[in-house]
């Protein structure tokens, strides 16, 4: 049963669905490795940059890796981090969502990663995946989204295809509603706009009820997953097997975006936009982002917590695309949702 407010409330569950007792352990080693994985990839592919490593210790306890590349072949920065932070009081951010996990110690972990890249023809992209404990209370939540600046559909469909395979192995369901979620999500309430073509997004996930569990009852993600209705229970087990294929989508979704778009040639103009849409990247990460909010408001590393933001950015007073030029198609086409699974070239 659900609020109003799609905010899950307590209720009895047997012990089967509750997290085994090595779940803490077995999430964090995976975060770890989707973070050596991700980044022996991207090294890899980018040819000339490497990423730097700071560990970091939480005073109140946990810590993380964090990690950066910086003046890369095709990543300007790219910043791929794992944390792992324990404590006895949760923040304001999670207890407005969750208050029944009040008055108990907290555990979260979870792998992030912004990468920025130099030629605006490849697309910015952002991946997070993340597990919480609370006493009894537990979650999961994540996604990944991507923010092309000369955006072509077929990297779109290919992006949100391929996220879509790894939530098929799972629940049909799956992706419809976080795809709507993300398209909710990553929204620019100020600017009236997407932050790019969405991907996946979801936060809250304990196999009860409903699958959407955001802010807006009314919006298209909440009305999608009214209709399927609540699901059968699922357990931590299923949960995490989730988890594990989202973060190993990560890397098929999208390396061959880059492989196709990072020698397109490009001019002054094309890296002035890039770095004029860039400052929505910044307005929304500081603005809206739950994992910048979670991590400044449990004294978490900054440095971390803001390595999405890119290197250089600008912004231009009263911008406006020229007609029927590439940059007004972003605004009119790409930064609307879209329905990039039954995309073909011929649509």
């Amino acid at each position: 049963m659900l609020t109003n407010s799609h905010t899950p409330t307590v209720k009895a569950v047997s012990s089967k669905f509750l997290p085994p007792e090595d779940a803490k352990a077995r999430v964090s080693q995976f975060m770890k490795q989707l973070q050596d994985d991700i980044t022996q990839a991207l090294s890899e592919l980018d040819g000339v940059g490497k990423f730097h490593e700071d560990a970091w210790e939480r005073p109140e306890g946990g810590g993380g890796r964090s990690r950066v590349l910086r003046e890369g072949k095709i990543f300007e920065q790219a910043g791929v981090n794992f944390s792992e932070v324990w404590g006895s009081h949760l923040p304001p951010s999670i207890l407005a969502q969750r208050p029944e996990a009040e008055g108990h110690k907290f555990y979260a972990t979870g792998t992030s990663l912004v990468l920025h890249p130099r030629n605006p023809y490849v697309p910015t992209v952002h991946l997070n995946y993340r597990y919480f404990e609370a006493g009894p209370v537990w979650w999961f939540g994540g996604g990944a989204d991507l923010t092309p600046y000369y955006p072509f559909a077929e990297d779109a469909a290919h992006f949100h295809k391929t996220l879509k395979h790894g939530c098929d192995q799972h629940h049909a369901e799956y992706y419809p509603v976080f795809k709507l979620w993300c398209d909710e999500y990553f929204y620019l309430k100020h600017r009236n706009e997407t932050r790019g073509v969405g991907g996946l997004f979801f936060d809250y996930q304990d196999g009860q009820g409903t699958l959407y569990r955001g802010p807006n009852p009314k919006g298209p993600a909440a009305n999608y997953s009214d209709q399927v209705g609540v699901l059968p229970q699922r357990t931590w087990e299923d949960l995490f097997a989730f988890i594990q294929s989202g973060g190993k989508a990560f890397l098929p979704a999208y390396v061959p975006i880059v492989q196709r778009r990072h020698e397109t040639e490009y001019g002054e103009r094309e890296r002035n936009f890039q770095l004029y849409r860039r400052g929505r990247y910044v307005e929304f990460n500081l603005v809206y982002d739950r994992g910048t909010i979670f991590g400044l408001q449990t004294n978490g590393r900054t440095e971390s917590i803001l390595m999405s933001l890119p290197p250089l950015v600008r912004w231009e007073y009263g911008y406006q695309p020229e007609p029927n030029s590439p940059e007004a198609q972003l605004y009119e086409t790409f930064l609307k949702p879209q329905d990039w699974i039954n995309w073909t070239p011929n649509s």
